[in-house]
This record gives C-alpha cells, sequence and structure tokens, in this order.
C-alpha cells in the first residue's frame, strides 16, 4: 500500500480509480481476468523462479496435474517460451471465480497472489483502517485518504499530522523569529505583506 501512494494522489485529484499498472515477469506472471469479466476483475499471481514449487502447486489447483513433468511447461525457461500457452491455462480456471476467491484459493495453495484493487476499491476495504494502513487526513477543509507511515513503534503507527495551511504559523513565526507583537502583525496583514 505504502508503495502505491501516488494512485492515492491521483484519486484526490480526479475523484476517479488510478488507473490499473499491470507488471510483467516470470510465466505465469501477471493479471489474469476474473469473473464477472469487468474493468478491475483480475487477480494477479506470481510464479517465482527462486520457488520451483509455485508452477506444480498451481497446476494442482487448477487441476491440471497431467502437464506437471511436461516438456512445455516444466523448467521455467520453457514457460517463458511458451508463456502464452502458459497464460491461458491459468486464464482458463482464473476466469471461473471472482478475484477475492482467485485470491484466496492461489495464496492458499502457496503461490503469491493478489486481487487486482484500483485505488477507490482499496480505500473502501474496512480491513486497511482496521490494521492502520490507511488514515483520513484533514486538510483546512480538504479530508483525504491516503497510506500512514509503514514503520510501526512497538506495534502502533506512527502519529501523522497534515502540513501547514499557507499562512497557518505567520502569527508564531513572526513573533518567535522576529519579536513582532500581535498589533504588529495584523498591521502586516492589513497591509497585505503577509
Amino acid at each position: 500500500m505504502h508503495y502505491s501512494r501516488g494512485m492515492f494522489i491521483r484519486q484526490a485529484q480526479s475523484g476517479q480509480p488510478a488507473p490499473r499498472r499491470p507488471a510483467g515477469g516470470n510465466a505465469p506472471s501477471g493479471i489474469f481476468p476474473c469473473k464477472p469479466g469487468g474493468p478491475n476483475d483480475y487477480v494477479y499471481l506470481l510464479t517465482s523462479r527462486a520457488n520451483p514449487e509455485h508452477w506444480p502447486r498451481l497446476l494442482k489447483l487448477i487441476g491440471r496435474e497431467e502437464l506437471i513433468g511436461d516438456a512445455r511447461y516444466d523448467k521455467a525457461s520453457a514457460r517463458v517460451e511458451h508463456e502464452a500457452e502458459v497464460n491461458e491455462i491459468i486464464a482458463q480456471w482464473t476466469r471461473q471465480h471472482t478475484k477475492e476467491e482467485a485470491m484466496a484459493l492461489i495464496s492458499g495453495a502457496g503461490v503469491p497472489a493478489g486481487a487486482v484493487f484500483d485505488s477507490m476499491e482499496l480505500t473502501n476495504e474496512p480491513s486497511f483502517y482496521e490494521r492502520g494502513i490507511l488514515q483520513e487526513m484533514q486538510h483546512g477543509d480538504w479530508k483525504m485518504t491516503m497510506t500512514t507511515w509503514p514503520v510501526r513503534f512497538d506495534g502502533a503507527v506512527a502519529p501523522l499530522k497534515p502540513a501547514p495551511l499557507l499562512g497557518e504559523h505567520t502569527t508564531e513565526t513572526l513573533s518567535d523569529w522576529l519579536g513582532l507583537g500581535a498589533a504588529d502583525v495584523e498591521t502586516l496583514r492589513r497591509e497585505g505583506v503577509v
């Protein structure tokens, strides 16, 4: 969530979900379509070259055990050569599940997976507030949902405050730094200096 903070800025600016940015990788790796087939109905999954068990786990889950050991798909390099075929094998299964179902089943089988949520779906996810991942920040009259600082201190979220509003600390600054009194600052305000 923290590394996706740029999308929350775009959402705050437009009031619309930020566009999805799929990432490529090892085959199969990336986003796969899910039911009901809407613009955000995808699951992201990743099989890692560092964990050769991801591929057979995935095949067992989707009911394609007969492909375990198949030379076309057995090694990571072979799966990359046949990436379109591999992706279609996985997509045939993911299209039968919602993104939430696919995420739970795939990750439950020990393969990294996550439902693809747009920024609005993320901000509407109650567990992110409960877990301290998202917060609402008030800045003047504007309220914005944003990620919290990912660092925890003794398990607690670090308190964050909004940036000051333009001129919010003018009186204190001129008083502390220049020794001006309240009447002097008010004169500067009336004259348009501050």
